[in-house]
């Protein structure tokens, strides 16, 4: 049944609990064979203890985050306190978009798009318009991240890329629930297409900015409207996302290892409700998933080795292919959910470099209308 995972498509965002106690795992005078691992029938395995080293192909600042982000993993509120958790987010964005600034020369411009709020983020050394545009959809478990969010994932996409970036803040929750965030991402990007052509354009996201793309991709297919030229779905899954990296990501990330019990019901997703369930129950029907999906334009997929979205990334990548669509597959060792959410490592650099590339190649460039009348004035 893909229902239950294709609910999950607006609200990837939803994090390993950071409110777990860090995990010791070095063992203290155990025994050599009962540190064995063992493993059940049903392919479970139990672990005493061991020592996991961070990865010798990380680079050094990226160790050095890495201890950082332990520290915020533990004191963040979680998604059972999202005005907390907002806030708590909200401080820790707003600094890495001032520190983005310093690295990245933009322009930023605050506006609305029928009516829904946005940033227009633009390199300063961008050539004159050619019509191309990004949308970008911020992560933070569809609770958070309007903002200072979008900025942090805008700005140096913006800078590198010299395309101008519109990062959307969408209607989050708990004040809303779906479809408000896919209403929102229609109208700003119907609002685009009145002035340029959609092989113009890109929409790209982090986490559940990853999976709203994913799921908006869906959305403009019911409501018969053009799909972009390409997309990124970044740290983050297209439907069945419930793999490995959701059991071992904890253990690699400091944190005790996840039980097998359903969520409480104060860790589920106030922005989802029975009208999304009801919306992608369609689903259900055998290959209806596959059909739908192999509309997707050429998908860019981005994760990390820790990162517990890693799975729903590689599942992702083998069922666009099988669907026929063109994917482009990056995965950075050592690297956790939403690594290039800090501009300083070399490992975000790179990642940086490479939606560049994707979206250069991909997004087509033809004046807008708007420009097209200004040259024949």
């Amino acid at each position: 049944m893909l229902t239950k995972h294709l609910a999950k498509l607006i609200m990837l965002g939803s994090f390993v609990a950071a409110t777990t106690s860090a995990l010791d795992i070095e063992p203290q005078d155990v025994d050599p064979q009962e540190a064995r691992p063992t493993v059940d029938a049903a392919g479970t395995i139990t672990i005493v203890g061991g020592k996991i080293p961070f990865s010798a192909a990380a680079s050094k600042e990226a160790l050095e985050r890495f201890q950082q982000i332990l520290l915020e993993d533990k004191a963040a509120p979680g998604i059972a306190d999202p005005l907390a958790s907002r806030k708590f987010y909200d401080k820790i964005n707003t600094n890495r978009a001032e520190r983005m600034k310093k690295l990245y020369a933009v322009k930023i411009a605050h506006s609305e798009l029928d009516g829904v709020p946005v940033d227009v983020v633009t390199a300063v050394d961008a050539k004159s318009d050619d019509g191309r545009v990004l949308i970008n959809l911020h992560g933070g478990a569809m609770l958070w991240g309007a903002g200072s969010g979008g900025l942090v994932e805008a700005i140096p996409v913006a800078s590198v890329s010299k395309i101008k970036v519109v990062t959307v803040d969408y209607r989050e929750g708990p004040e809303n629930q779906f479809p408000a965030a896919q209403e929102d991402v229609e109208k700003v990007y119907k609002a685009l297409l009145r002035d340029r052509k959609p092989e113009n354009i890109g929409i790209y996201g982090c986490s559940a900015g990853g999976g709203l793309t994913a799921s908006s991709m869906v959305w403009f297919s019911d409501h018969k409207v053009p799909l972009p030229a390409a997309i990124g779905v970044f740290c983050a899954a297209i439907g069945p996302d419930d793999g490995d990296s959701k059991s071992f990501s904890p253990l690699l990330m400091g944190q005790v290892l996840p039980s097998a019990k359903p969520l409480a019901p104060q860790w589920r997703n106030p922005y989802s409700n029975q009208a999304e369930m009801d919306y992608y129950k369609r689903f259900d029907a055998p290959g209806a998933f596959a059909a739908a999906i192999a509309k997707f334009p050429p998908t860019l997929l981005i994760s990390g080795t820790r990162d517990f979205q890693l799975s729903g990334t590689l599942r992702a990548n083998e069922l666009l292919g099988d669907a026929g669509v063109a994917t482009e597959l990056h995965v950075w060792e050592g690297m956790w959910h939403s690594f290039f959410s800090d501009p300083e490592l070399p490992e975000s650099k790179a990642a940086y470099a490479v939606m560049a590339r994707f979206f250069e190649r991909q997004l087509g460039r033809a004046p807008t209308i708007a420009a097209k009348k200004k040259q024949g004035s």
